[in-house]
Protein backbone atom coordinates (compact mmCIF):
# COMPACT_ATOMS: atom_id res chain seq x y z
CA UNK A 1 0.00 0.00 0.00
CA UNK A 2 1.64 3.22 -0.89
CA UNK A 3 1.98 5.48 1.92
CA UNK A 4 0.71 8.99 2.74
CA UNK A 5 2.10 12.46 3.43
CA UNK A 6 1.43 12.36 6.60
CA UNK A 7 2.99 8.83 6.98
CA UNK A 8 6.67 10.86 6.05
CA UNK A 9 6.25 13.64 9.06
CA UNK A 10 8.02 10.70 11.69
CA UNK A 11 10.81 10.50 9.79
CA UNK A 12 11.62 13.64 8.23
CA UNK A 13 9.78 16.08 10.43
CA UNK A 14 6.63 18.22 9.70
CA UNK A 15 8.11 21.30 8.63
CA UNK A 16 9.26 19.43 5.45
CA UNK A 17 5.50 18.24 4.84
CA UNK A 18 4.13 21.80 5.20
CA UNK A 19 6.88 22.98 2.21
CA UNK A 20 5.91 20.74 0.28
CA UNK A 21 2.17 21.54 0.35
CA UNK A 22 3.12 25.27 0.33
CA UNK A 23 4.97 24.98 -3.22
CA UNK A 24 2.66 22.29 -4.65
CA UNK A 25 0.14 25.20 -3.83
CA UNK A 26 1.82 27.22 -6.72
CA UNK A 27 1.64 24.72 -9.58
CA UNK A 28 -1.64 23.14 -8.80
CA UNK A 29 -3.08 24.64 -11.81
CA UNK A 30 -0.29 22.44 -14.41
CA UNK A 31 -0.82 18.91 -15.17
CA UNK A 32 2.37 16.80 -14.50
CA UNK A 33 3.02 13.47 -17.17
CA UNK A 34 5.51 11.47 -16.76
CA UNK A 35 7.02 9.68 -20.12
CA UNK A 36 9.80 6.45 -19.39
CA UNK A 37 10.40 3.51 -21.02
CA UNK A 38 9.24 0.61 -18.84
CA UNK A 39 6.17 0.27 -15.77
CA UNK A 40 8.38 -2.39 -13.77
CA UNK A 41 12.60 -2.94 -13.25
CA UNK A 42 15.20 -0.14 -13.06
CA UNK A 43 15.26 2.43 -11.09
CA UNK A 44 12.86 5.03 -12.90
CA UNK A 45 9.83 2.77 -12.84
CA UNK A 46 11.04 2.10 -9.17
CA UNK A 47 11.11 6.20 -8.65
CA UNK A 48 7.91 6.87 -10.56
CA UNK A 49 6.04 4.02 -8.94
CA UNK A 50 6.41 5.45 -4.91
CA UNK A 51 6.68 9.45 -5.99
CA UNK A 52 3.56 9.81 -8.66
CA UNK A 53 1.18 9.35 -6.10
CA UNK A 54 2.33 11.65 -3.83
CA UNK A 55 2.42 14.03 -6.46
CA UNK A 56 -1.07 13.44 -6.55
CA UNK A 57 -1.49 13.80 -2.87
CA UNK A 58 -0.31 17.19 -3.18
CA UNK A 59 -2.82 18.25 -5.35
CA UNK A 60 -0.90 18.26 -8.66
CA UNK A 61 -2.26 15.92 -11.22
CA UNK A 62 -0.24 14.02 -12.15
CA UNK A 63 0.16 10.50 -15.12
CA UNK A 64 2.68 8.39 -15.73
CA UNK A 65 2.65 6.71 -19.12
CA UNK A 66 5.35 4.12 -20.76
CA UNK A 67 6.31 3.99 -24.63
CA UNK A 68 5.92 0.56 -26.81
CA UNK A 69 9.29 -0.73 -28.79
CA UNK A 70 9.95 -4.49 -30.13
CA UNK A 71 13.04 -6.02 -28.55
CA UNK A 72 15.13 -4.89 -31.39
CA UNK A 73 14.24 -1.05 -30.36
CA UNK A 74 15.34 -1.88 -27.01
CA UNK A 75 18.77 -3.71 -28.06
CA UNK A 76 19.45 -0.22 -29.18
CA UNK A 77 18.65 1.58 -26.75
CA UNK A 78 20.73 -0.32 -24.74
CA UNK A 79 23.52 0.15 -27.16
CA UNK A 80 22.73 3.77 -26.66
CA UNK A 81 22.85 3.66 -22.80
CA UNK A 82 26.55 2.17 -23.29
CA UNK A 83 27.67 4.03 -25.91
CA UNK A 84 26.50 6.98 -24.16
CA UNK A 85 28.20 5.93 -20.94
CA UNK A 86 31.71 6.21 -22.76
CA UNK A 87 31.79 2.84 -24.01
CA UNK A 88 32.45 0.89 -27.63
CA UNK A 89 29.43 -0.22 -29.31
CA UNK A 90 28.78 -0.14 -33.21
CA UNK A 91 26.62 2.14 -33.97
CA UNK A 92 24.73 1.35 -37.55
CA UNK A 93 22.57 3.35 -39.22
CA UNK A 94 20.21 0.81 -38.91
CA UNK A 95 19.83 1.14 -35.76
CA UNK A 96 19.34 4.45 -35.77
CA UNK A 97 16.20 4.08 -38.25
CA UNK A 98 14.83 1.51 -35.86
CA UNK A 99 15.08 4.48 -32.96
CA UNK A 100 13.27 6.68 -35.67
CA UNK A 101 10.70 4.56 -36.43
CA UNK A 102 9.70 3.14 -32.87
CA UNK A 103 9.65 7.08 -31.74
CA UNK A 104 7.57 7.61 -35.04
CA UNK A 105 4.62 4.58 -33.86
CA UNK A 106 4.89 6.12 -30.06
CA UNK A 107 4.17 9.84 -31.48
CA UNK A 108 1.22 8.16 -32.73
CA UNK A 109 0.00 6.00 -29.72
CA UNK A 110 1.43 8.03 -26.69
CA UNK A 111 -1.21 11.14 -25.84
CA UNK A 112 0.83 13.99 -24.67
CA UNK A 113 -2.07 15.21 -21.65
CA UNK A 114 0.26 17.30 -19.38
CA UNK A 115 1.12 20.73 -18.82
CA UNK A 116 4.44 19.77 -17.73
CA UNK A 117 5.75 16.75 -19.52
CA UNK A 118 8.98 15.13 -18.04
CA UNK A 119 10.39 12.67 -20.31
CA UNK A 120 12.86 9.88 -18.75
CA UNK A 121 16.15 8.89 -20.34
CA UNK A 122 17.01 8.70 -24.36
CA UNK A 123 14.40 5.83 -25.16
CA UNK A 124 11.30 8.07 -25.28
CA UNK A 125 13.48 11.38 -26.21
CA UNK A 126 12.08 11.77 -29.72
CA UNK A 127 8.76 12.06 -28.26
CA UNK A 128 9.69 16.27 -28.34
CA UNK A 129 8.50 16.10 -31.76
CA UNK A 130 5.00 16.05 -30.52
CA UNK A 131 6.14 19.67 -28.96
CA UNK A 132 3.29 22.66 -28.84
CA UNK A 133 3.84 26.06 -27.89
CA UNK A 134 1.52 25.52 -24.63
CA UNK A 135 3.50 23.00 -22.65
CA UNK A 136 6.97 22.67 -20.75
CA UNK A 137 9.16 19.84 -21.87
CA UNK A 138 12.17 18.53 -19.17
CA UNK A 139 14.58 15.65 -20.52
CA UNK A 140 15.54 13.75 -17.42
CA UNK A 141 18.41 12.30 -17.97
CA UNK A 142 19.79 9.60 -15.50
CA UNK A 143 22.74 8.49 -16.73
CA UNK A 144 26.42 9.82 -16.72
CA UNK A 145 26.61 11.17 -20.70
CA UNK A 146 29.93 13.15 -19.75
CA UNK A 147 31.76 11.17 -21.98
CA UNK A 148 29.75 9.66 -24.97
CA UNK A 149 29.89 8.11 -28.10
CA UNK A 150 30.24 10.75 -30.80
CA UNK A 151 27.80 9.48 -32.79
CA UNK A 152 25.06 8.51 -30.16
CA UNK A 153 25.32 11.91 -28.73
CA UNK A 154 25.39 13.58 -31.86
CA UNK A 155 21.93 11.77 -33.18
CA UNK A 156 20.03 12.15 -29.93
CA UNK A 157 21.64 15.80 -28.90
CA UNK A 158 18.87 17.84 -31.48
CA UNK A 159 16.23 15.96 -29.61
CA UNK A 160 17.63 17.59 -26.10
CA UNK A 161 17.87 21.03 -27.24
CA UNK A 162 14.17 21.29 -28.38
CA UNK A 163 13.56 20.84 -24.29
CA UNK A 164 12.40 23.63 -22.07
CA UNK A 165 15.50 22.11 -19.42
CA UNK A 166 16.69 18.97 -18.54
CA UNK A 167 17.96 17.53 -15.70
CA UNK A 168 20.69 15.68 -14.66
CA UNK A 169 22.46 13.96 -11.03
CA UNK A 170 25.28 15.80 -11.32
CA UNK A 171 26.51 18.79 -13.02
CA UNK A 172 29.36 16.90 -14.75
CA UNK A 173 27.47 14.32 -16.12
CA UNK A 174 25.69 16.67 -18.13
CA UNK A 175 26.67 18.47 -21.86
CA UNK A 176 27.22 22.06 -22.97
CA UNK A 177 23.01 22.21 -23.92
CA UNK A 178 21.12 25.15 -25.67
CA UNK A 179 19.04 24.90 -22.85
CA UNK A 180 19.15 25.46 -18.97
CA UNK A 181 20.30 22.56 -17.22
CA UNK A 182 19.03 21.24 -13.28
CA UNK A 183 20.85 19.44 -10.85
CA UNK A 184 18.39 16.93 -8.98
CA UNK A 185 19.45 13.87 -7.34
CA UNK A 186 17.62 10.70 -7.68
CA UNK A 187 15.92 9.64 -4.08
CA UNK A 188 14.41 6.56 -2.34
CA UNK A 189 11.13 6.22 -0.41
CA UNK A 190 11.84 4.95 3.20
CA UNK A 191 8.64 3.92 3.79
CA UNK A 192 8.73 1.30 0.48
CA UNK A 193 8.30 -2.22 0.95
CA UNK A 194 12.38 -2.16 -0.27
CA UNK A 195 13.20 0.24 2.17
CA UNK A 196 10.82 -0.06 5.48
CA UNK A 197 11.39 -1.72 9.00
CA UNK A 198 11.24 -5.65 8.57
CA UNK A 199 10.48 -7.79 11.43
CA UNK A 200 13.71 -9.69 12.67
CA UNK A 201 12.25 -13.01 11.68
CA UNK A 202 10.90 -11.88 8.25
CA UNK A 203 15.33 -11.23 7.58
CA UNK A 204 16.48 -14.65 8.86
CA UNK A 205 13.52 -16.32 7.12
CA UNK A 206 14.40 -14.67 4.00
CA UNK A 207 18.51 -15.70 4.26
CA UNK A 208 17.28 -19.02 4.90
CA UNK A 209 15.49 -19.17 2.17
CA UNK A 210 18.22 -18.49 0.09
CA UNK A 211 20.13 -21.20 1.56
CA UNK A 212 22.71 -18.20 3.47
CA UNK A 213 24.28 -19.10 6.89
CA UNK A 214 23.04 -15.64 9.16
CA UNK A 215 25.82 -16.90 11.65
CA UNK A 216 28.48 -16.43 9.17
CA UNK A 217 29.45 -12.86 7.26
CA UNK A 218 27.51 -12.13 4.69
CA UNK A 219 28.87 -9.79 1.23
CA UNK A 220 25.43 -8.76 -1.07
CA UNK A 221 25.48 -7.04 -4.06
CA UNK A 222 21.87 -6.01 -5.74
CA UNK A 223 21.67 -4.71 -8.85
CA UNK A 224 19.78 -6.17 -11.97
CA UNK A 225 22.56 -8.18 -14.10
CA UNK A 226 24.71 -5.60 -15.86
CA UNK A 227 28.49 -5.55 -17.16
CA UNK A 228 28.37 -1.99 -15.72
CA UNK A 229 27.54 -3.11 -12.37
CA UNK A 230 30.52 -5.13 -12.42
CA UNK A 231 29.40 -8.79 -10.80
CA UNK A 232 31.87 -10.75 -12.04
CA UNK A 233 34.44 -8.46 -10.17
CA UNK A 234 32.63 -8.78 -6.88
CA UNK A 235 32.49 -12.50 -7.40
CA UNK A 236 36.79 -12.07 -7.49
CA UNK A 237 37.01 -9.45 -4.96
CA UNK A 238 34.93 -12.66 -2.74
CA UNK A 239 37.24 -14.74 -3.93
CA UNK A 240 40.27 -12.59 -2.14
CA UNK A 241 38.14 -11.94 0.77
CA UNK A 242 37.83 -15.91 1.26
CA UNK A 243 41.18 -16.48 2.06
CA UNK A 244 41.24 -14.20 5.28
CA UNK A 245 37.32 -14.50 6.24
CA UNK A 246 35.20 -17.43 6.24
CA UNK A 247 32.14 -15.50 4.13
CA UNK A 248 29.31 -15.62 1.63
CA UNK A 249 28.18 -13.80 -1.23
CA UNK A 250 24.77 -12.99 -2.43
CA UNK A 251 24.62 -11.20 -6.24
CA UNK A 252 20.69 -10.60 -6.37
CA UNK A 253 18.90 -8.52 -8.88
CA UNK A 254 15.95 -8.69 -11.52
CA UNK A 255 15.41 -7.70 -14.88
CA UNK A 256 13.96 -4.92 -16.77
CA UNK A 257 11.96 -4.77 -19.66
CA UNK A 258 14.16 -2.19 -21.90
CA UNK A 259 17.91 -3.87 -20.48
CA UNK A 260 17.94 -7.38 -23.30
CA UNK A 261 21.56 -8.12 -22.01
CA UNK A 262 20.35 -9.49 -18.49
CA UNK A 263 20.48 -13.29 -19.30
CA UNK A 264 23.43 -13.04 -20.76
CA UNK A 265 25.42 -11.51 -18.34
CA UNK A 266 23.68 -13.64 -15.88
CA UNK A 267 24.72 -16.66 -17.30
CA UNK A 268 28.43 -14.94 -17.18
CA UNK A 269 28.16 -14.43 -13.12
CA UNK A 270 27.02 -18.33 -13.00
CA UNK A 271 29.97 -19.12 -14.90
CA UNK A 272 32.75 -16.78 -12.77
CA UNK A 273 30.46 -18.61 -9.65
CA UNK A 274 32.12 -21.96 -10.70
CA UNK A 275 29.83 -23.98 -8.22
CA UNK A 276 30.98 -22.14 -5.41
CA UNK A 277 28.32 -23.12 -2.77
CA UNK A 278 28.83 -19.89 -0.98
CA UNK A 279 28.40 -17.74 -3.84
CA UNK A 280 24.30 -17.16 -4.16
CA UNK A 281 23.32 -15.74 -7.37
CA UNK A 282 19.52 -15.20 -7.35
CA UNK A 283 17.62 -13.68 -10.46
CA UNK A 284 14.78 -12.31 -8.53
CA UNK A 285 11.43 -12.08 -9.92
CA UNK A 286 9.53 -8.52 -9.87
CA UNK A 287 7.95 -6.79 -6.98
CA UNK A 288 10.95 -9.01 -4.56
CA UNK A 289 11.20 -5.60 -2.88
CA UNK A 290 10.95 -7.47 0.69
CA UNK A 291 13.34 -9.99 0.21
CA UNK A 292 15.89 -7.59 -1.28
CA UNK A 293 15.23 -5.38 1.86
CA UNK A 294 16.04 -8.90 4.24
CA UNK A 295 18.64 -9.72 2.17
CA UNK A 296 20.37 -6.32 2.58
CA UNK A 297 19.37 -6.02 6.21
CA UNK A 298 20.50 -9.71 6.84
CA UNK A 299 24.19 -8.66 4.81
CA UNK A 300 27.25 -7.37 6.78
CA UNK A 301 28.41 -5.85 3.97
CA UNK A 302 26.91 -4.25 0.88
CA UNK A 303 28.79 -3.68 -2.15
CA UNK A 304 28.18 -1.74 -5.22
CA UNK A 305 31.76 -2.15 -7.56
CA UNK A 306 30.30 -0.54 -10.48
CA UNK A 307 32.15 0.69 -13.24
CA UNK A 308 29.70 2.97 -14.47
CA UNK A 309 27.00 4.76 -12.56
CA UNK A 310 24.29 7.06 -12.89
CA UNK A 311 23.57 7.45 -9.43
CA UNK A 312 23.21 3.25 -7.84
CA UNK A 313 20.00 3.54 -5.75
CA UNK A 314 21.08 0.39 -4.44
CA UNK A 315 24.04 2.52 -2.54
CA UNK A 316 21.13 4.72 -0.83
CA UNK A 317 19.37 1.97 -0.16
CA UNK A 318 22.19 0.07 2.16
CA UNK A 319 23.14 3.56 3.21
CA UNK A 320 19.55 3.91 4.88
CA UNK A 321 19.39 0.26 6.28
CA UNK A 322 22.49 1.52 7.99
CA UNK A 323 24.89 -0.79 6.49
CA UNK A 324 28.99 -0.20 5.60
CA UNK A 325 28.84 -0.04 1.97
CA UNK A 326 32.19 -0.65 -0.53
CA UNK A 327 31.32 0.88 -3.97
CA UNK A 328 32.93 2.12 -7.44
CA UNK A 329 34.04 5.47 -6.91
CA UNK A 330 31.63 6.29 -9.92
CA UNK A 331 28.85 8.70 -11.06
CA UNK A 332 26.30 9.48 -8.49
CA UNK A 333 28.09 7.04 -5.72
CA UNK A 334 30.37 9.94 -5.21
CA UNK A 335 27.87 11.82 -3.59
CA UNK A 336 26.67 9.44 -1.62
CA UNK A 337 29.63 7.76 -0.11
CA UNK A 338 31.99 10.17 1.54
CA UNK A 339 35.19 8.28 1.78
CA UNK A 340 36.07 6.96 5.08
CA UNK A 341 32.53 8.59 6.35
CA UNK A 342 30.02 7.35 5.02
CA UNK A 343 31.49 4.21 3.36
CA UNK A 344 34.38 3.32 1.12
CA UNK A 345 35.00 3.99 -2.72
CA UNK A 346 36.89 1.84 -4.50
CA UNK A 347 38.82 0.86 -8.08
CA UNK A 348 39.16 -2.41 -8.30
CA UNK A 349 38.55 -5.91 -7.40
CA UNK A 350 41.60 -5.92 -4.82
CA UNK A 351 40.85 -2.72 -3.46
CA UNK A 352 37.28 -4.10 -2.47
CA UNK A 353 38.58 -6.93 -1.12
CA UNK A 354 40.91 -5.17 0.99
CA UNK A 355 38.18 -2.88 2.28
CA UNK A 356 36.06 -5.74 3.05
CA UNK A 357 39.06 -7.29 4.94
CA UNK A 358 39.21 -4.31 7.11
CA UNK A 359 35.43 -4.38 7.91
CA UNK A 360 34.86 -7.42 8.68
CA UNK A 361 37.78 -7.46 11.37
CA UNK A 362 36.56 -4.04 12.57
CA UNK A 363 32.76 -4.22 14.08
CA UNK A 364 33.07 -0.69 15.30
CA UNK A 365 34.18 0.81 11.85
CA UNK A 366 31.07 -0.86 10.19
CA UNK A 367 28.92 0.88 12.68
CA UNK A 368 30.42 3.99 12.57
CA UNK A 369 30.15 4.19 8.63
CA UNK A 370 26.89 2.40 8.85
CA UNK A 371 25.74 5.25 11.25
CA UNK A 372 26.77 7.90 9.11
CA UNK A 373 25.43 6.84 6.07
CA UNK A 374 22.50 6.93 7.03
CA UNK A 375 21.99 10.06 8.52
CA UNK A 376 23.55 11.41 5.08
CA UNK A 377 20.98 9.52 3.49
CA UNK A 378 18.20 11.03 5.61
CA UNK A 379 19.25 14.46 4.81
CA UNK A 380 19.90 13.97 1.11
CA UNK A 381 18.15 11.17 -0.67
CA UNK A 382 14.20 11.14 0.56
CA UNK A 383 11.44 11.09 -1.68
CA UNK A 384 10.29 14.23 -0.06
CA UNK A 385 13.38 16.30 -0.93
CA UNK A 386 12.98 14.97 -4.64
CA UNK A 387 9.75 15.90 -4.94
CA UNK A 388 10.34 19.44 -3.27
CA UNK A 389 12.95 19.72 -6.27
CA UNK A 390 10.22 18.39 -9.02
CA UNK A 391 8.09 21.40 -7.54
CA UNK A 392 11.16 23.79 -7.40
CA UNK A 393 12.12 23.46 -10.79
CA UNK A 394 8.56 23.87 -12.23
CA UNK A 395 7.85 26.94 -10.45
CA UNK A 396 11.45 27.87 -12.11
CA UNK A 397 10.35 27.53 -14.94
CA UNK A 398 7.14 29.28 -14.60
CA UNK A 399 9.41 32.45 -14.75
CA UNK A 400 12.31 31.44 -16.57
CA UNK A 401 15.58 33.63 -15.78
CA UNK A 402 18.27 34.13 -18.48
CA UNK A 403 20.71 33.39 -15.62
CA UNK A 404 19.11 30.05 -14.52
CA UNK A 405 21.39 27.02 -14.88
CA UNK A 406 21.06 24.55 -11.92
CA UNK A 407 18.62 23.65 -8.91
CA UNK A 408 21.08 22.23 -6.61
CA UNK A 409 19.76 19.19 -4.82
CA UNK A 410 22.87 18.84 -2.18
CA UNK A 411 24.46 21.98 -0.38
Amino acid sequence: MTASLADYRAIVGPEIIDELKVAADQIKHRRLQHINSTLVGGGVAELLDRMVPLFRELGVETSWDVIKGEAPFFEVTKAFHNALHGGAEAITEAMLDTYRETTAQNLESVAITGDVVVVHDPQPAGLIEQRGDDRRWIWRCHIDVSTPDPRVWEFLKPYVDRYDSSVFSMPEFSQQLQIPQFMITPSIDPLSDKNKELPQETIERTLESYGLDPARPILTQISRFDRLKDPVGVIKAYRLVKRRHDCQLVLAGGAADDDPEGAEVLKEVNEAADGDADIHVVALPPHSDIEINALVRGSTIVLQKSIKEGFGLTVTEALWKKKAVIAGAVGGIKLQILDGITGFLVHSPEGAANRAIELLGDPALRLRLGTNGYLHAKENFLTTRHIRDYLLMILALEEPSKDMRYLVGLP
